[in-house]
């Protein structure tokens, strides 16, 4: 495990020769245990989309880069032990594919040959992660378990040594100051939410966040 202090979305990342080579955008973490197993990088010099054979569209401007690649981390800089080249060299997190077409749709497309209105291709959007892992990123939903309930959304997330100790939560509505939300209290989750398991008496005694002097 590399020594790690903590992680902050739009952290600076550092090759190994102290190059920029783009922030931290996201974190791919166990979906039961929340252990990090990959960080998401959005690049400072993106390259242009690029066509991978005949179905696969690849947007290189967010890398994937597994936690083993991290020398260390602090509040605003991570530093990791491959050099830009080698960074350059890590598989996109996202990438594009083209639908099977069903035999309807390639008749659609057939009828749409030689009209004004372009039969759009169906793309389907994959990200580089294991079946098990889910990624947290800034500003996605923090549900109060499975009631529909809003309680806000991630700010930032919250590491010690490498180990993920809760979410900043800003909570839903106007004027209300950001809380922590210790790991604790985080349930299953997916990728377009954090489910939180508490009841409403534990809401009131969650911690204001403050930020740690620099």
């Amino acid at each position: 495990m590399p020594d790690l202090t903590d992680f902050h979305f739009g952290a600076t990342v550092v090759s190994s020769e102290g190059r920029n080579v783009g922030t931290l955008k996201s974190v791919v973490v166990d979906q039961d245990g929340f252990d990090a197993h990959a960080l998401v990088i959005k690049e400072e010099e993106p390259l242009a989309a690029r066509l991978l054979g005949a179905e696969s569209l690849t947007v290189r401007d967010e890398l994937v880069v597994p936690i083993a690649a991290v020398e260390a981390a602090s509040h605003d800089q991570i530093r990791l032990r491959i050099t830009v080249r080698e960074v350059r060299r890590q598989r996109p997190y996202l990438s594009y594919h083209l639908r099977p077409l069903s035999s309807q749709d390639a008749f659609r497309q057939v009828l749409a040959l030689g009209t004004s209105t372009p039969n759009l291709p169906d793309l389907e959007e994959r990200a580089d992660k294991a079946a098990g892992d889910i990624e947290i990123e800034q500003d996605e939903n923090v549900m109060l378990g499975k009631t529909g309930r809003k309680l806000g959304h991630v700010k930032d997330v919250l590491y010690d040594q490498g180990e993920l100790v809760g979410v900043v939560l800003t909570p839903a509505g106007f004027f209300k100051q950001d809380l922590v939300l210790p790991v604790r209290f985080l349930d299953r989750s997916d990728d377009l939410a954090l489910f939180a398991h508490l009841e409403e008496s534990d809401l009131e005694r969650l911690q204001p966040f403050r930020e740690s002097p620099a």
